[in-house]
């Protein structure tokens, strides 16, 4: 008999984490990926290049879509503008870390 948690784990297999900048998104799907075991997608990562330069739009969203055709993973990371169409319809789950003002300048600073 399976317990309410592994039932749980077991339905948690394309997660997205969003949030401004500054709530820890990247930590967080970090720790909840190690735990899942399932592959950690940093949007960032494939968006920035050496020296802060931005991949192309194109290919971003080419990187994307090869990302996000596994059968599971964890993307954190907005780009809602760019690729959360392609992201968030093959998620089951999306996270949203909304914390206070003051939480989030207080990790900025």
């Amino acid at each position: 008999m399976f317990s309410r948690e592994a039932d749980t784990r077991m339905h948690l297999k394309r997660i997205v984490v969003i949030g401004t900048s500054g709530t820890g998104k990247t930590t967080f799907a970090g720790v909840l990926a190690r735990i899942l075991n399932l592959p950690h997608i940093e949007l960032d990562a494939l968006h920035w290049n050496p020296n802060w330069q931005e991949t192309p739009k194109g290919i971003f969203i080419e990187k994307v879509d090869a990302a996000t055709k596994a059968p599971a993973w964890i993307v954190d990371g907005n780009y809602t503008t760019k690729v959360s169409s392609i992201v968030w319809q093959r998620a089951d789950t999306i996270i949203w870390l909304d914390y206070p003002f003051r939480i989030i300048l207080y990790r900025l600073l």
